[in-house]
């Protein structure tokens, strides 16, 4: 009699215990389902690139390059152009699975890096082009348009025909001329073209754009404040009878004392140098170009 009570209340701890272990199995469940996952994109729907033994990989963006985060000390990467980032294995004998984000001006592309086997190494593409199925968009403040943006806009501009010179200036037979001003936001594209009557080619040293006095009483009294183009849409370094180029500008103000100026300067031995004055004034004129 003894065993069987003991047989019985042994049965009944044990259905005690499988029900105590059942109700915190469906508690935890029950918690795991209520618990809000982060919206965004899985790893699992990243597109897979494989990464070969002793090769790079390159992956090419539209526009340049603002960060880079690699996920796994196995791999590592660099930036040996602003909108190239070459990736390779750190050690080929450790299995490598990692998450590559970049992110440019305006998107942010992820990708899951595999290292790969002798089947998917044949397959495997050295060169990925960043798609822009591929990216996901980025607002940040501050940071304006593009450089591929700025670059489209150039482009439709130099596609049209230049309208009358607003300013012009000519000096050893080259003639500068200001064919026309737009703004865009918070910048400013600048048609300029340079005439070449001369023979010789004219080889370009530097375009200079700086924001001088308009009467200068003294030498030691000149105040000059130096600009940098946001964006040029062509690197041109010589030319023999024309040059026409479109360069942006961030949107600025200067007082009515004050004039900007655009010098053009050939390399030595020559050394010719053409200044163009633009006034405040035709900053004002210059035609919008709605975003």
């Amino acid at each position: 009699m003894r065993w069987k009570r003991r047989s019985i209340n042994i049965n009944l701890n044990m259905k005690r215990l499988m029900l105590i272990a059942a109700i915190a199995l469906t508690a935890r469940y029950s918690s795991a389902q209520s618990t809000p996952f982060a919206d965004g994109v899985r790893r699992s729907n990243l597109p897979v690139v494989y990464l070969p033994e002793n090769v790079s990989v390159q992956f090419i963006s539209p526009e340049p390059i603002q960060y880079v985060d690699i996920s796994a000390k196995t791999m590592i990467g660099d930036l040996p152009l602003k909108n190239v980032l070459r990736i390779r294995l750190r050690d080929s004998t450790k299995v490598a699975d990692a998450v590559v984000t970049i992110t440019g001006e305006k998107f942010m592309a992820q990708y899951r890096i595999i290292r790969a086997d002798s089947i998917t190494a044949r397959d495997s593409r050295t060169e990925i082009p960043i798609a822009l199925s591929d990216t996901r968009p980025l607002d940040i403040s501050g940071v304006g348009l593009s450089q591929i943006q700025l670059k489209t806009m150039a482009l439709d501009l130099f596609a049209k025909s230049p309208r009358a010179n607003i300013e012009t200036s000519e000096a050893f037979g080259v003639k500068a001329a200001l064919y026309h001003l737009y703004t865009a936001g918070d910048y400013i594209f600048v048609d300029l073209g340079y005439r070449n009557k001369n023979n010789l080619w004219y080889d370009v040293d530097e375009l200079r754009w700086h924001i001088d006095d308009k009467k200068i009483a003294k030498a030691t009294n000149v105040q000059s404040v130096e600009l940098k183009p946001e964006f040029v849409l062509f690197d041109i370094t010589r030319f023999q009878k024309s040059y026409r180029n479109i360069i942006v500008l961030r949107k600025l103000s200067f007082p009515g004392n004050k004039i900007l100026h655009i010098e053009l300067s050939e390399k030595q031995i020559s050394g010719r140098v053409v200044t163009l004055s633009i006034p405040y004034q035709d900053l004002l004129d210059a035609d919008i170009i709605p975003l």
